[in-house]
């Protein structure tokens, strides 16, 4: 693309963002920060092929598996040369110095965690695999040094976070993941304000109308490609617009913004992959593929909890239902597939999708295999935002009654997972094999605790090599199904997929690869 075309695209992104917040005059500075941000770049002019078969995401924290006396990075880079060779994606959840929620309130953006490494230790991992690296786009920690200066009036940090000198009588319509008061209060050089909190009152809502917030995040996103960051994972990017009256979720501005970044990110690194976090329904997550426009990939959250009712009930009639009713992505646009992740089983993905007895029959199913409920508070009526389990003790059992085959329905559940259209993405406790950890629960009292085990690096290669362990067995299962899963191009994340109408007591697809040669019934 020519210099010209692209100054001429950028401008009309930052007008469409910002007509209604500034002057021409104003938005033109703004253009002239962001031409002189990537002065240095050049145009990418690479391979531009975005994935195929081969590609598989490993979802972990930097922390997963630990030993004594060693650096995190340094332990995790070991496990994943001897272990995880089959991955070439690698997410890495927020690795930066934090306050609260295990990363995603960020003190400083562009460090690394002492107890995990240096930046030179990031780059034995990236040397090796792909990395995708957390945005936490839509807020920052209390103690981070932005919200600090803002506090007192002094930049850079002024004007970042959104303010409101009176607290709105009426805050029903805005849209929540959590139950927590969504104002906090504070003191600006002694007057009193409110800042927006979406998350928990550590979590700062940043102020998106001030552009110098999005310059703030383009150096940010900078930063990590040029440390050879190949996939960015825009946290929590569907509540980044906010307008009182509305909903604050999904604003036009928001998906804008996103346009702007792929725009950017494509121009200058082209084979680096833009990917949105939007735990929400199923036909609103769609809207964040844009037209091929946002987002590469979205994650498909409605796949998980599915595939899991599917399983257990015996029953695939609502999988089955959704499954015909997603349309197939376009090319350069991906579904990231998974069944669990650091997070619980989000279940406002299936809104509209499972009936209201059906929803409370899984409830009560998964909190008798020691599942725990967090619920979201709306419009003032209480509802189960997650199921808080891990993987393996969801499928440990059945409607019907308790039996031996939990590491079948298991490696089903990865096999239906593998067999559909999109990236695969495992979390790294389903791929050891990990069960509910009550006593990380206990100790650190969130829910989500119970699925983000940390291992002690010795114990789970003890556990690994151990042919009768559970962990070896769950381990072996990804050994077999992944290597062979590659050789089929029928398994192309955008080859054609359509669902087959078997009845409720099956679940089948068929793929056809995007030349024609291979056709699979799964």
């Amino acid at each position: 693309m020519k210099k010209s075309a692209f100054s001429k695209i950028l401008k009309r992104y930052l007008f469409l963002i910002y007509s209604k917040e500034l002057k021409k005059k104003e938005i033109k500075l703004f253009f002239d920060k962001i031409i002189l941000l990537f002065e240095s770049n050049k145009i990418f002019k690479g391979d531009k092929k975005l994935w195929d078969e081969n590609d598989f995401f490993l979802i972990t924290y930097a922390d997963s598996i630990k030993k004594q006396k060693t650096k995190n990075f340094k332990v995790l880079s070991e496990f994943l040369e001897k272990y995880c060779n089959e991955f070439n994606f690698i997410h890495i959840l927020p690795f930066f110095p934090f306050t609260s929620d295990d990363g995603f309130a960020v003190k400083d953006y562009k460090k690394i965690d002492k107890r995990h490494g240096e930046w030179s230790d990031f780059k034995r991992i990236a040397d090796n695999f792909r990395v995708m690296s957390d945005l936490v786009i839509n807020h920052c920690s209390s103690e981070n040094k932005l919200f600090k200066n803002f506090l007192k009036d002094s930049s850079p940090g002024k004007d970042f976070f959104i303010t409101i000198d009176d607290k709105p009588k009426n805050l029903s319509k805005i849209v929540r993941p959590r139950s927590s008061d969504l104002l906090k209060k504070i003191k600006v050089n002694e007057d009193q304000k409110y800042v927006w909190c979406t998350f928990s009152h550590d979590q700062i809502d940043f102020n998106f109308k001030n552009p110098e917030v999005l310059i703030y995040f383009l150096k940010v996103i900078k930063f990590y490609l040029d440390k050879n960051v190949k996939a960015i994972r825009l946290d929590a990017v569907a509540f980044l617009w906010k307008e009182l009256g509305t909903k604050c979720i999904n604003l036009p501005q928001t998906h804008e913004i996103i346009r702007f970044l792929r725009f950017i990110i494509e121009h200058f690194y082209g084979d680096t992959l833009l990917i949105t976090e939007t735990n929400i329904p199923s036909h609103e997550n769609l809207s964040y593929f844009g037209n091929n426009n946002e987002a590469h990939c979205i994650y498909n959250f409605t796949l998980a909890p599915l595939v899991i009712n599917a399983i257990i009930s015996g029953n695939s009639f609502f999988l089955r239902n959704w499954s015909r009713s997603i349309p197939p992505a376009q090319e350069n646009n991906a579904y990231l597939n998974f069944l669990s992740s650091h997070d619980g089983i989000g279940m406002r993905p299936i809104e509209g999708i499972l009936p209201v007895d059906e929803m409370k029959k899984y409830f009560n199913f998964l909190e008798g295999e020691g599942g725990l409920l967090t619920y979201r508070n709306q419009g003032g009526k209480k509802s189960v935002y997650e199921v808080n389990i891990t993987l393996y003790d969801a499928l440990k059992n059945s409607y019907f009654k308790e039996d031996n085959f939990g590491i079948q329905r298991f490696a089903l559940a990865h096999i239906i997972m593998f067999a559909f259209e999109g990236i695969p993405a495992v979390y790294i406790q389903n791929l050891v094999g990990s069960d509910n950890d009550l006593d990380k629960v206990n100790e650190t009292g969130v829910n989500r605790s119970i699925n983000r085990k940390n291992w002690e690096y010795d114990e789970l290669i003890n556990r690994l090599e151990n042919k009768s362990s559970i962990n070896y067995k769950i381990y072996n299962i990804f050994n077999t199904i992944i290597p062979l899963r590659k050789k089929q191009l029928a398994f192309h994340p955008n080859a054609t997929q359509f669902t087959l109408q078997l009845g409720d007591n099956f679940f089948g697809l068929w793929r056809q690869s995007i030349d024609r040669s291979q056709s699979i019934f799964c």
